[in-house]
């Protein structure tokens, strides 16, 4: 593995808690804003101290509590690109680029390298700009390219998209997926956005209040999270707590509707992707009436309410392309839930 870690570090409102190991792939840390992702990033670089725990790359230790080791940050070969980038104002591409080279290197090499750095990531041209003349995609290149240059053991990326404007973002992800598979190493990355997760990770972990609640590979946390958290951080709108009647049956206490299925010991909420839901009779059908239709660019979504729940139940959600609600079109539809749809969660 080319990463361990085992840390805790206790702050006012809650004590992180992270243990994890990743090798030559992409983790994500998806969680919402204060959960910890950003903390992490900085204990492993060492701009930051745990209150106790160990941290090993490509194992050599750079943290541990009982042992009392703390290597600096300069000497651990870490790539972290804050949010905003972290470019010196005052200075140009180039000598941004050249302030991250290797110590080992001196004078011509140190320059030649930098250098050709910038060529790869296409600003040889911008090189003597000051980061205020660059664009948001022109700064997020010359970032990586100042990483890049000082050949880190691992690569962290906290929130590499959110200081870009929208239209930039997808060809920046393109771009950084390209450097990524150049790197060839660990790469940890932080978001909170699932979809940028979905598109560049190889696995993902789910961090809430400071504790890591589910890791997986990509594909295994998106189609069974685990928890609630899990649940709402990967794009799914409807979730109920539920009352477990037995084994195999349930009520929906927020979406005020019995539901079978094979229940797992521990389940306390369940979940159904708005894509998920299905027209007509099935399994866990139900007769309901249409609360509000809302018009996305490329779809429709679809506010259901069961005719046999109470009017304080919480509507659910059904997303579908707008040709098929044009031939469905009712006051009143028939849904079903396949039971192998329905994400069943804790917490």
């Amino acid at each position: 593995m080319a990463i361990s870690v085992d840390i805790e570090k206790r702050f006012k409102s809650f004590t992180l808690r992270i243990a994890f190991e990743a090798g030559n792939e992409t983790l994500a840390l998806l969680g919402a804003s204060g959960c910890g992702k950003s903390m992490t990033l900085r204990c492993i670089a060492g701009v930051e101290k745990p209150d106790r725990g160990r941290i090993a790359l490509d194992g050599a230790v750079v943290f541990d509590s009982e042992k009392k080791i703390n290597v600096s940050p300069q000497e651990r070969r870490v790539g972290l690109m804050f949010q905003h980038y972290a470019l010196f104002p005052q200075m140009t591409v180039l000598q941004n680029v050249r302030c991250g080279a290797r110590r080992s290197l001196k004078g011509e090499a140190q320059e030649r390298a930098a250098l050709d750095m910038l060529k790869a990531f296409g600003l040889e041209d911008l090189q003597d700009r000051l980061p205020a003349q660059l664009s948001g995609g022109q700064q997020q290149r010359a970032a990586l390219a100042r990483i890049l240059v000082s050949d880190p053991r691992i690569l962290m990326l906290d929130e590499p998209f959110s200081a870009l404007d929208s239209h930039l973002r997808f060809r920046m992800e393109q771009e950084v997926r390209q450097v990524i598979r150049q790197f060839g190493k660990t790469v940890l990355l932080v978001s909170h956005n699932r979809d940028e997760v979905y598109r560049m990770a190889d696995r993902v972990a789910i961090l809430n209040n400071g504790q890591m609640e589910t890791i997986g590979s990509r594909d295994q946390v998106f189609s069974d999270p685990g928890t609630r958290t899990g649940c709402v951080l990967t794009g799914c709108k409807n979730v109920s707590a539920i009352r477990v009647l037995d084994g195999s049956h349930v009520q929906a206490l927020d979406w005020g509707i019995p539901l079978t299925l094979p229940l797992r010991p521990g389940t306390d909420a369940l979940g159904i992707r708005m894509h998920a839901v299905k027209p007509g009779e099935g399994e866990n059908s139900f007769r309901c009436r249409v609360a509000e239709v809302i018009e996305n660019p490329f779809s429709i979504t679809v506010m259901l309410h069961p005719l046999a729940a109470p009017e304080n139940a919480v509507p659910i959600g059904w997303e579908m392309e707008k040709p098929v609600w044009r031939a469905l079109q009712a006051e009143e539809l028939t849904v079903h839930f396949p039971a192998e749809s329905i994400l069943q969660l804790k917490g």
